[in-house]
């Protein structure tokens, strides 16, 4: 028997951004409903973190964005900081940590963070219905939105869209977001996968297939973006935080740039070990600072690439100033990404120019409101995704 449910705010997505603004909405006061699709809530926050969930990072401020106008998220992320969400996870008892470079996590679960969402809905009187199939989304003459569903009819005089973007479809997302936004009059600008491993080429496959599974810290660069942090060499191409964050300003075609040896003189290091070591190969002399699988390939295996296996005797100045700025900007050339199915999140999405930036409201529409993955920002990688979901969500759940 299907139902009809009258209510003030209809919270489309129960994920991070959508439970957050339904607890804040609740706690104001207004009649609450969550609409999720899947059988369980809050999917992407289960599995972040390596099951702990980095909810956050300390450190977080707008730098940490992308967006087409990069000043969108400023009042938001002002008005709820990472700070406001600790106090919640401290007032429910999660014990968390820090890692590294202000990226929290819980001590114990990423269910945690699930749970605390719930009972926040729960005392606020928030409804939430999981396994609701959405099938058409209309607004009438008065201005009240109707959400049509196998479940029932829902309407309010408030429609919040929270469905995420495009990244891990095998967790329910898809572009349904985007449609609705479409649907109102509101531009999209075209969403991509970000934070996701590279590929290569099959010859840069082949190249350093030897490589697989091997880990070093680098510097890598990309369209002036630069990231310092962990690179690991897979099957397919490259992964690891520092090209997971490159990622997300490559375009296809572009190179990315890797220094192997960051904060390194490798020129001056080189020279002096050219007086030290002077019948030493430059594949031996490398292994001593980088791996000695990688020392050997990019020395001998490589390809056209390769900086050969001299002597360091025979190398002049300029062949070690050379060898040096290959080291500190050797280029591969992806041919793509792994696209939706492993990137952590989209970047693209509803137009800000349509939204408010103090509520996320749709500026058009009056009642529609865009929050979180949906909307285009997109943070780096390290809890940034996260605040962006609490400050996003806080800032229409305290008007909607």
């Amino acid at each position: 028997m299907t139902q009809s449910i009258d209510t003030d705010v209809i919270v489309l997505g129960g994920g991070a951004a959508g439970l957050m603004c339904a607890a804040v909405a609740g706690a104001r006061g207004r009649r609450v409903h969550v609409l999720e699709k899947t059988r369980r809530v809050g999917k992407k926050i289960l599995m972040s973190g390596g099951g702990r969930c980095n909810f956050t990072n300390l450190y977080s401020e707008p730098a940490n964005f992308l967006s087409a106008n990069p000043h969108y998220c400023k009042s938001a992320l002002a008005r709820y900081t990472p700070a406001d969400f600790i106090a919640l996870v401290e007032a429910h008892g999660i014990a968390y940590h820090e890692k590294e470079r202000g990226q929290l996590f819980c001590d114990e679960s990423s269910k945690q963070i699930v749970r605390m969402l719930l009972d926040e809905c729960e005392n606020a009187g928030v409804n939430v219905h999981t396994e609701v199939d959405i099938r058409r989304v209309s607004r009438t003459d008065d201005g009240t939105f109707r959400v049509e569903t196998g479940a029932g009819v829902w309407t309010g005089a408030a429609l919040v869209v929270a469905t995420g973007g495009l990244s891990i479809p095998k967790m329910g997302a898809s572009g349904f977001g985007f449609d609705l936004a479409r649907q109102f009059g509101l531009a999209v600008r075209e969403p991509r996968p970000a934070l996701v491993p590279f590929t290569l080429p099959t010859r840069d496959r082949k190249a350093f297939a030897e490589l697989s599974g091997l880990g070093l810290d680098v510097e890598a660069h990309c369209n002036e973006a630069s990231f310092d942090a962990g690179m690991l060499f897979t099957h397919r191409g490259l992964s690891g935080p520092a090209m997971l964050q490159v990622s997300s300003y490559w375009q296809a075609g572009d190179a990315v740039g890797v220094d192997f040896l960051p904060g390194r003189d490798a020129a001056g290091w080189l020279a002096e070990r050219r007086i030290s070591r002077p019948n030493a190969r430059l594949s031996t002399v490398l292994a001593e600072c980088l791996p000695k699988r990688l020392a050997a390939c990019l020395c001998r295996d490589a390809g056209a690439a390769s900086l050969g296996e001299p002597r360091l005797k025979s190398l002049s100045d300029d062949d070690l100033a050379a060898l040096a700025a290959r080291l500190a900007d050797w280029r591969f050339q992806p041919d793509g990404t792994e696209g939706y199915r492993t990137a952590e999140v989209t970047i693209g999405g509803v137009d800000t120019d349509a939204l408010s930036s103090a509520t996320m409201a749709a500026c058009d529409v009056p009642g529609l409101y865009f929050i979180g993955e949906v909307v285009d920002v997109t943070g780096h990688l390290g809890g940034h995704n996260f605040q962006w979901a609490w400050a996003s969500a806080n800032a229409a759940g305290q008007v909607v």
